[in-house]
């Protein structure tokens, strides 16, 4: 059993910078990926970055490739999600994932990919 929880949440103006982060415990060895996800208001729950902890190779889709990073802690148990040059269009809960499964980097933008899910977190982009 993994338990997830995440910080970071908040208020931010259009052009500026969050980091997420997402604090893991319990069975942690048998983790390996890592991911992040958003649901805005009448959509659905999409992957915005992703990390194989095996392979320690990070993922994103083209709609934040060059603005959000994730990252990890190993020592904390932490994975991060730095959010640069944010946009409205931004605005969402984010929630991060830990998987058990090997899957590949093309699943990792999946919801059904992972085990265990944070509580997320409220992200608004507005000016």
């Amino acid at each position: 059993q993994v338990h997830l929880v995440e910080s970071g949440g908040g208020s931010v103006y259009p052009g500026g910078s969050l980091r997420l982060s997402c604090t893991a415990s319990g069975d942690t060895d048998s983790l390996n990926s890592m991911g992040w996800f958003r649901q805005a208001p009448g959509e659905n729950r999409v992957g915005i970055g992703a990390i194989r902890i095996d392979l320690n190779k990070t993922y994103y889709p083209d709609s934040v490739k060059g603005r959000f990073t994730v990252s990890q802690d190993n020592a904390k148990k932490t994975a991060y999600l730095q959010m640069d040059n944010v946009e409205a269009e931004d605005t969402a809960m984010y929630y991060c994932a830990a998987g058990v499964r090997r899957y590949a980097s093309t699943s990792l933008f999946v919801s059904a990919a992972y085990n265990y899910w944070g509580q997320g977190t409220q992200v608004t982009v507005s000016s």
